[in-house]
């Protein structure tokens, strides 16, 4: 009797962990795109190559993490068991920025909790009746 109830539990906690969980994390490139300052094919391409799971770059099919893109927005989606983290993708989006010499111009600020989102750095021209954000 005992072997049996512990063989049903184990099949119930199967079938509940064979829903797989994703994580999704978005980069929101709008601004710069639409002013023609940055490429989102390419932005696409490096987080492609440099992303590690598990401590190595070039492991993102075999572990099922997918980046896509729609129009000014990539998606990086990840199983949650990975533990892929979204401070990751702020430290490649910084890394890709220096590289195309855009940091002093763009920082990558969390919008919301799953979201980053590039903005333009808010230089006022020395008028103090204007409000910052």
């Amino acid at each position: 009797l005992f072997l049996s109830l512990f063989q049903l539990t184990s099949l119930q906690i199967q079938g509940k962990s064979s829903k797989k969980q994703t994580v999704k994390f978005v980069l929101d490139c709008t601004a710069p795109v639409e002013d023609k300052v940055l490429d989102v094919a390419s932005f696409e391409k490096y987080l492609h190559d440099r992303i590690k799971v598990d401590g190595k770059t070039g492991a993102l099919a075999s572990n099922n993490v997918v980046i896509s893109r729609e129009k000014n927005k990539l998606t990086v989606a990840s199983p949650a068991d990975l533990g892929f983290s979204k401070r990751q993708l702020k430290y490649l989006a910084k890394r890709y920025l220096k590289k195309q010499q855009l940091r002093d111009y763009l920082r990558v600020v969390a919008s919301n909790k799953n979201t980053y989102e590039l903005r333009y750095f808010s230089i006022s021209g020395g008028d103090d009746e204007e409000a910052e954000e």
